[in-house]
């Protein structure tokens, strides 16, 4: 709109000078008018990035047999346990003051794997998609698999006091908030190295 309006603001203003003075003020006014224009319409376009339209659903195989651990070995984790993704978003300014906005969203999960049948010593290391990930980003926890173990408290918090299960006798571990923008926003092929005293 301001491209019309100052180029032929420009036209009339050269126009008083001549034929050249109104060809040159047009050009100089449909200039800066385009450029009003591009400012303006910059500072109200938003741009979205990737998002996931919906969480494809984890599959369960009722009675999988869970294996026994002698020694320390390298295990795949059974899914037991999994909230929907969380969806964080982030809306920042993408080059100079004034230019468009974008929307970033990332994606988290809440996940319990079971390790083994038993009481284990400990997990030492973890393979997601089969590279080793480091652990000082991530909250986890480790139960051990006793007999006397208690829910976790993130499934206390998502579940409910009564509805929460112990999984006593079975080892499994809870990553919390595992951020899934590295495995291309899904939960990845998990194995884990457990250790069991014989």
């Amino acid at each position: 709109m301001a491209t019309i309006l100052l180029q032929a603001a420009g036209s009339i203003v050269g126009g008083l000078i001549g034929p050249i003075g109104a060809a040159v003020g047009s050009a100089a006014g449909a200039m800066l008018g385009y450029t009003l224009d591009r400012a303006l319409l910059n500072s109200l376009r938003h741009d979205e990035g990737p998002r996931l339209s919906g969480q494809r659903p984890f599959t369960a195989e009722e009675g999988a047999a869970l294996t026994r651990i002698y020694g320390t070995m390298r295990v795949s984790g059974t899914m037991i346990w999994a909230t929907r993704f969380e969806e964080d978003s982030r809306t920042e300014r993408t080059g100079a003051k004034g230019g468009p906005r974008r929307t970033t969203y990332s994606y988290f999960a809440n996940v319990a794997f079971a390790l083994c049948e038993g009481e284990i010593a400990g997990v030492r290391r973890i393979w997601a998609d089969g590279r080793e990930i480091d652990l000082d980003g991530i909250e986890f926890r480790v139960h051990r698999g006793t007999e006397t173990q208690a829910p976790d408290p993130l499934l206390l918090a998502k579940q409910g006091g009564g509805n929460a299960p112990a999984y006593r006798g079975t080892a499994y571990m809870v990553l919390e908030r595992l951020p899934l923008e590295p495995f291309g926003n899904r939960v990845p092929q998990f194995h884990f190295e457990v250790m069991r005293p014989v």
